[in-house]
């Protein structure tokens, strides 16, 4: 009898082992060079480096604190965009919480432009915490702050606005949106004049 059940167990115990060989080290590393080899830049996070040095990645947000550049969304992962820290806030719309931090921040961007409605993606957190794009529409919201305080012509960061807009994949996967890490950096590369 006891015959029996190990002849019975034994392929059971040699399939998981060799499923969990093959699809928990073997597919992985397999996918792992695939897109090394086919997407080398994508695999390794699209870091983006300058003078050697990396400066940061197209597809993880972060923190721009100075007027002289467009904000990205809110973080709700750990103290900020940090990426060990990867979550929403998981409040939902019965939240005080969530009720509470939201009045806060748009009574602060009113103060600062009155009258113009604020896009929902400028109060709210992503899903990730890390997301680094915004609508055109949050984008086109902060031009004229950003050209005011970079003694900018208003309409020229406008158009660096339009500029950056990433339209959908094949015209309908996603949606229209904004990096701003990329448009950031461009507005870097115009020569604006620095103020203090």
């Amino acid at each position: 009898m006891n015959n029996d059940i190990l002849s019975s167990l034994r392929p059971a115990f040699v399939m998981t082992g060799l499923f969990a060989a093959l699809l928990g080290l073997g597919y992985p590393l397999a996918m792992t060079g695939v897109g090394q080899l086919l997407f080398p830049r994508q695999a390794n996070g699209s870091l983006v480096t300058e003078n050697g040095k990396v400066v940061g990645s197209t597809v993880v947000g972060q923190a721009f604190t100075s007027e002289r550049y467009f904000q990205t969304r809110p973080s709700a992962a750990g103290k900020g965009y940090d990426g060990l820290a990867s979550s929403g806030s998981n409040l939902g719309p019965t939240s005080q919480v969530l009720h509470d931090r939201v009045k806060e921040q748009v009574a602060t961007m009113q103060a600062a432009e009155p009258g113009k409605p604020i896009p929902a993606d400028l109060v709210t957190t992503s899903g990730s915490g890390l997301d680094p794009d915004i609508t055109p529409e949050a984008a086109a919201y902060q031009a004229d702050r950003v050209a005011r305080v970079r003694g900018l012509d208003p309409a020229a960061v406008r158009r660096l606005v339009d500029q950056s807009v990433e339209r959908p994949l094949l015209g309908f996967i996603g949606e229209p949106h904004v990096n701003v890490f990329e448009l950031n950096r461009r507005l870097d590369g115009i020569g604006a004049k620095q103020t203090p």
